[in-house]
């Protein structure tokens, strides 16, 4: 089953995979994948091995004050990656910069399940979400690779709190300040 829904995510994403799809593919009738994994969601978390849940992350995140959303994103990104979950984090980071598929699982999980539900609490137009997604997306991954991956110094050994200080109003421009959209 989960073989399948890697196949599936990675071809047609999390929107255009279905779990009757995954299913069929794996010779399961989809009740089973229901049994075992629950929602899409969960299923898709299981797939990718993803380092931790957003829906279980991410209402604390945004009942927060939105003018600190830059630097409580930031936040949080940390405490996922500094807590248990690193080593299945890096794992999938390291195997998506040289592996295509597993690159449009880690998009996928990025997109569909952190940055659409984070920009989704903003009054935002499609295409405007999409653009500061992207650019968020691109801080966030800096970010990862920076610290966790490379370890360039001095943000590997800096204090969460800095980072949240120095990046966070990054973040909270790109989700909600001026910013240039591509036309």
């Amino acid at each position: 089953m989960l073989a399948a829904a890697r196949e599936a995510f990675a071809e047609r994403g999390f929107d255009g995979a279905t779990i009757r799809q995954i299913a069929t593919v794996a010779g399961v009738d989809p009740a089973l994948v229901h049994h075992y994994f629950g929602s899409k969601d969960q299923l898709f978390l299981a797939a990718i091995e993803a380092p931790a849940d957003p829906a279980e992350l991410l209402p604390e995140l945004l009942s927060g004050d939105p003018a600190e959303l830059g630097a409580n994103v930031v936040r949080l990104l940390l405490r996922v990656w500094d807590g248990p979950g690193q080593s299945a984090g890096l794992a999938l980071v390291r195997s998506a910069v040289g592996n295509e598929w597993t690159a449009k699982l880690l998009r996928e999980f990025l997109v569909s399940q952190v940055l659409r539900r984070v920009l989704g609490t903003l009054d935002l137009p499609p295409a405007e979400r999409e653009a500061r997604g992207a650019l968020v997306a691109s801080q966030l991954i800096g970010v990862v690779m920076g610290r966790y991956v490379l370890r360039v110094e001095p943000l590997a050994s800096a204090s969460p709190g800095w980072l949240a200080a120095t990046i966070g109003p990054t973040l909270q421009r790109y989700l909600t300040g001026e910013v240039p959209l591509p036309t």
